[in-house]
């Protein structure tokens, strides 16, 4: 079978994280082979770039963290993503270029069309096959957080302002292979809606969600 690129994107405490785990649980049992990656990171140097990008206690400027995020995916792309597509395995992705416009040009301010030229040498001409935004209002996404007792990173200690940017972002995403899913529901609807979803990227027999 060929290779299915999937990313899921989305604010903080959308449950990105948690929803691409169960995806990937799902995806092996159904016989697929399963590369699961997040951003940054899954490289020596993607990892580097996001212990900067998300634990520096110094000031890191716009641009300085657009370049760190990039190294991340160019290497990552270039090493993980492209060989597992090439085998014809399923990659599921915990954020990709999505994040850079949401992040670095929403909410950063830097311009759309540098970032977007800049993004491009980077994932080498790579899209998603089916991106999945996971929508949530902040005061759901912060309130998630807090229950969690997470120690915030660097993104999630910004005022409201920055991520009410964000979010706008993510809500204002279109595209053949984008598909919004309002991440407010409780996690087995959020699952289910995925799943359908993912079922038809991955070329799998339609399946209820158990």
């Amino acid at each position: 079978m060929p290779g299915v690129f999937i990313v899921l994107e989305g604010p903080e405490g959308a449950g990105k994280s948690t929803l691409a785990r169960w995806l990937a649980e799902r995806l092996a049992a159904e016989g697929r082979q399963v590369v699961a990656v997040r951003e940054p990171g899954g490289t020596p140097v993607g990892e580097a770039a996001r212990k900067i990008a998300l634990d520096s206690q110094d000031a890191i400027t716009p641009a300085a963290e657009l370049f760190l995020m990039l190294a991340a995916r160019a290497d990552l792309v270039t090493h993980v993503i492209k060989p597992a597509l090439a085998q014809g395995q399923v990659v599921l992705a915990d954020r990709f270029d999505l994040s850079t416009m949401a992040y670095q040009v929403a909410g950063r301010g830097l311009a759309r069309h540098e970032v977007e030229q800049a993004n491009h040498l980077a994932t080498g001409g790579l899209t998603a096959d089916l991106t999945l935004v996971l929508d949530v209002p902040l005061e759901i996404g912060r309130s998630r957080q807090q229950r969690a007792r997470k120690v915030q990173d660097r993104f999630e200690r910004q005022g409201d302002a920055f991520h009410a940017r964000v979010i706008q972002e993510y809500r204002d995403a279109h595209g053949p292979s984008v598909v919004h899913l309002d991440a407010s529901q409780p996690k087995l609807m959020v699952q289910h809606a995925a799943w359908r979803e993912v079922q038809t990227a991955a070329g799998l027999t339609l399946k209820g969600v158990s």
